[in-house]
């Protein structure tokens, strides 16, 4: 007997690697956790902080630099901190970590970002010697710190959405006014 004839009917041939529409990396990545605008606003804020950032890196002289190099460090910063929680929301390490901590963290976070990148932009603004670069850095600067503070907004609009839900009714006035023993 050939050795064919005997496994042919009884084994399976591996598959390989699935090629399904979500393998791989795929699998572990879900857009689902954030709503749409937020995603928006996520993107919007990895995007231009992104964008501030490298038009800082080109300015090749500057004047009075306190300014470029706190700016730089923001932008930078800035940008590490919206790709990490863009990261968090969207691969499985969100089902890892408490889901309350994160956005909690994210809330703050956005905060303090949102307010120190403005701050930043607003100090590049009076050091900057007004070559394109710096102006373009400057708005690219200004806009993202607009997002993060956008951002910051439409978590505080969700939070006290939730808390109405959440209120339990007020029993009515004729409840208050009988005797508990009746």
């Amino acid at each position: 007997m050939e050795n064919g004839a005997v496994y042919s009917p009884t084994t399976e041939e591996d598959p390989g690697p699935t090629r399904g529409a979500r393998s791989g990396l795929a699998s572990h990545f879900s857009l689902g956790r954030l709503p749409l605008h937020r995603r928006v606003l996520k993107g919007l804020q990895l995007l231009l902080s992104l964008l501030a950032f490298i038009c800082e890196e080109v300015v090749s002289q500057c004047t009075l630099c306190g300014g470029l190099y706190f700016f730089e460090f923001v932008s930078c910063s800035a940008f590490l901190l919206s790709l990490l929680f863009l990261i968090v929301y969207c691969t499985s390490v969100y089902d890892r970590v408490d889901a309350i901590k994160v956005k909690s963290s994210d809330f703050y976070i956005m905060l303090g970002t949102g307010c120190v990148f403005l701050l930043a932009s607003i100090i590049f603004v009076s050091t900057h010697d007004r070559t394109s670069v710096e102006i373009t850095a400057i708005v690219f600067g200004f806009i993202a710190s607009f997002m993060f503070l956008f951002d910051f907004g439409a978590m505080l609009y969700e939070k006290r959405q939730e808390s109405q839900l959440r209120k339990p009714e007020a029993p009515p006035a004729e409840a208050l006014t009988e005797p508990l023993n009746a």
